[in-house]
């Protein structure tokens, strides 16, 4: 049987700050990100089951996704760990949902953890292929299982 590759779209609003950059995108910003995360793997090849013929069914991959990275995200604000610390709590007084990583919140970083955490959710015989995430409607940063074994 072929290798199959299922892909599904996500949205969702988000605001970040670079620290220490020295651009516009030091402040506070946001985006309406577009992701889209792609699963690969063998169709269920089983007339009795019913998810026969598919790689992964699609309900079971947005629950996944949104569970795991979109109600995680969405309208939230994500700043640096490296602030220093009266910077990140004027950021938690002012806003609600504040998102402190451990790492610069660039659309490259972010893509990198959404495929970690992904990884860790993938069902058995599946396997996470790639994310791709736009920042803007001309820019996004993409994840490859193959780059990254």
């Amino acid at each position: 049987m072929a290798i199959i590759r299922v892909t599904k779209e996500f949205r969702f609003e988000m605001a970040h700050a670079l620290w220490n950059y020295d651009g516009p995108c030091r402040n506070v910003h946001g985006h309406s990100y577009i992701l889209y995360v792609t699963f690969s793997g063998e169709p269920v090849n089983d007339a009795e089951s019913s998810r026969n013929g598919m790689v992964m069914d699609f309900g079971d991959m947005k629950k996944i996704v949104r569970e795991n990275v979109v109600a995680r995200l969405d309208h939230a604000l994500m700043i640096s760990g490296f602030a220093p610390a009266d910077s990140v709590e004027s950021y938690r007084k002012h806003f609600g949902n504040v998102i402190v990583s451990p790492y610069q919140p660039t659309c490259e970083n972010i893509v990198a953890d959404i495929a970690a955490l992904l990884g860790s959710k993938t069902p058995p015989g599946v396997s996470l292929h790639s994310i791709k995430l736009y920042e803007t409607a001309t820019s996004f940063a993409e994840w490859h299982a193959s780059d990254n074994l």
